[in-house]
């Protein structure tokens, strides 16, 4: 009989809910306030319930989710995005700055890197050609 978890830490929940990749950087995420519940900062080992509203960002993204349920061990990705809800205004704020993102970097492509040892050769090879 599957036992039902009333209660749970945070920070355990944010990693079982795979926001993020292991406990201790959840907790770090908690502590830096890049978790927000009902609009407070909280602590790592504050408990969330069913119902709960937590304000999550995550690098360039913010992510507005609804708790929708709580589990004891952390299972595969299917399982785990069932145990939220996000809400319509999260997804669309999140697309947005996902294709401003996207255009940025169209905009601005990634610069030569410095040259290699063969290339360095050859651009002193050609100038002290030029010199004589």
């Amino acid at each position: 009989m599957a036992e039902e978890i009333l209660n749970m830490r945070l920070d355990k929940w944010l990693w079982v809910a795979r926001f993020f990749k292991t406990r201790s950087i959840a907790t770090d995420a908690v502590n830096g306030g890049k978790v927000h519940r009902a609009g407070h900062r909280v602590k790592p080992s504050q408990g969330v319930q069913v119902g709960d509203l937590l304000d999550i960002t995550r690098g360039q993204y913010n992510y507005s989710i609804e708790i929708n349920g709580l589990m004891k061990h952390r299972g595969p990705a299917s399982v785990a995005t069932t145990l939220y809800t996000e809400t319509a205004e999260s997804i669309a704020i999140r697309t947005a700055r996902a294709d401003e993102l996207r255009l940025h970097a169209a905009q601005n492509p990634i610069r030569e890197r410095r040259p290699d040892k063969r290339s360095r050769r050859r651009i002193i090879r050609f100038t002290r050609k030029q010199e004589s």
